[in-house]
């Protein structure tokens, strides 16, 4: 049902003299997703015209505006290799290099597709474009723009995460949307590239991420000893979705955040040790909520639960790094409790405390514990008395402020996690709470939607 218009190979901006060829390193931040799949996002935009119309007014747009972008993000143009005289892959960028645009055209079900009803994952997966991955390089980005006729439009990101983490990729496509933007309220005058704010200018300098316990090699050598011996290929792991997959997108307002610290404090002044530090912020009530609806949904018979947390490193480093630099900056905190203490009445109290204590380890080091990440990346996903999950993206990266100039997001899709498990959460459209989104079965799909409703309702 869609079908390629043109697909556009977009240089950076000529207002902006770029190296002829540069490079950029891996750090062990980097280095710790080198084979992890693609993250994948979808923005859903309202734009009830005809596709001539998208392509002769915003199309000239947001080709212009992603050309001066990347003048900013140029690393993006580059490939990820592994040179025979580099002891770790890097990021290669020669004058020259272009960014894959696909401009596509859908008669799916617009409405459909971005409402929030449950819907077959594979629905969304040719509104992405695929990143050309090879043993011996990678791309870094692919972007793809379909217009839905009379309906809408949709941009597609595909980003390699040993590039790109979340924060970084979020401010990129900001980056993008606020030129969009000011070309679309200064058509007239020539926006140069150095105007984009600061809080949007990406920073470089690998050498503020210190490495004193030489987790880069302890990363770099279990990498090289996955899937044979010496193995410096860059092909990422071919992850299935599951059959029967169904993915949906549910919301806590703040009211019902509030009624939910509301309720874990009562429980626990009634029957529980009084004593626990309880962080009781909007992720960790959120996470917590979902977690314990998805354990009933699903009848997880494993043992133990675990729920992997991403944590920004960026303010949390010994010294701390700016809020923007490029690259992945991710730690990890790992929460784990006996499946049917989850199950009880007091599943979602369990929930908290055990995130929390997960949460209170950070105070030790974020960095505490990170010469296991790579093992447990390894080896997380084939344990059979764990039912691991994880939880992707922040309600603080604020997805739904994307606006290319026709107004915020209808809806956004982390479109990665059909092959992951993970949940992700970001802030929701009218900007009052948060928005969960996750992959699994239907019948268990439809189960924790009953769940969560009830649970928020009683």
């Amino acid at each position: 049902m869609t079908k390629i218009i043109e697909i556009f190979n977009v240089a950076p901006s000529s207002q902006v003299e770029l190296p002829s060829e540069t490079s950029l390193p891996l750090t062990f931040f980097d280095i710790l997703w080198l084979r992890l799949p693609p993250v994948q996002r979808i923005f859903f935009y309202e734009f009830p015209h005809q596709t001539s119309l998208f392509l002769n007014t915003l199309l000239p747009k947001l080709k212009q505006s992603l050309s001066l972008t990347l003048s900013h993000f140029y690393p993006l143009l580059g490939h990820l290799i592994w040179p025979n005289d580099s002891h770790k892959p890097i990021i290669k960028f020669i004058r020259g290099n272009t960014l894959s645009l696909t401009i596509a055209e859908s008669h799916a079900d617009f409405n459909h597709l971005s409402g929030k009803n449950l819907s077959e994952a594979t629905q969304i997966h040719d509104l992405l474009p695929n990143l050309n991955i090879s043993h011996d390089q990678a791309s870094v980005l692919a972007l793809q723009v379909t217009i839905f006729p009379n309906y809408g439009f949709s941009i597609g990101i595909t980003s390699h995460h040993a590039v790109l983490d979340g924060k970084t990729s979020t401010s990129f496509i900001k980056s993008w949307a606020y030129l969009c933007r000011k070309l679309e309220n200064e058509v007239s005058e020539l926006v140069s590239p150095l105007c984009l704010p600061h809080e949007f200018c990406p920073f470089y300098d690998r050498k503020v991420i210190k490495d004193p316990n030489e987790l880069e090699a302890k990363y770099l050598s279990d990498w090289l000893k996955q899937g044979g011996t010496n193995n410096r290929s860059l092909m990422v792991w071919d992850l299935q979705v599951p059959e029967d997959s169904f993915r949906g997108l549910f919301q806590l307002s703040r009211l019902d955040i509030e009624k939910l610290k509301e309720f874990v404090v009562s429980k626990q002044k009634g029957n529980r040790n009084e004593k626990k530090n309880l962080h009781l912020s909007t992720f960790v009530v959120s996470i917590a909520y979902a977690w314990v609806c998805r354990v009933k949904a699903e009848e997880i018979e494993n043992k133990n639960a675990m729920m992997v947390l991403n944590i920004d490193c960026r303010n949390r480093l010994d010294q701390p790094i700016p809020a923007t630099y490029f690259g992945n900056c991710i730690g990890a905190r790992l929460a784990i409790v006996k499946t049917n203490e989850l199950l009880g009445e007091d599943g979602l109290i369990v929930a908290v405390e055990v995130l929390s204590e997960a949460l209170e380890t950070i105070k030790d080091g974020v960095l505490n514990g990170a010469e296991n990440w790579s093992s447990l990346l390894l080896e997380g996903l084939a344990m059979t008395d764990v039912k691991m999950i994880g939880a992707a993206g922040s309600p603080k990266f604020e997805v739904y402020s994307t606006d290319f100039g026709c107004g915020k997001p209808k809806k956004v899709e982390m479109v990665s996690i059909d092959r992951t498990g993970a949940f992700c959460l970001s802030d929701c459209r009218k900007g009052d709470g948060v928005e969960i989104g996750f992959v699994s079965n239907k019948k268990a799909m439809e189960s924790f939607a009953s769940l969560f409703v009830k649970g928020i309702a009683s």
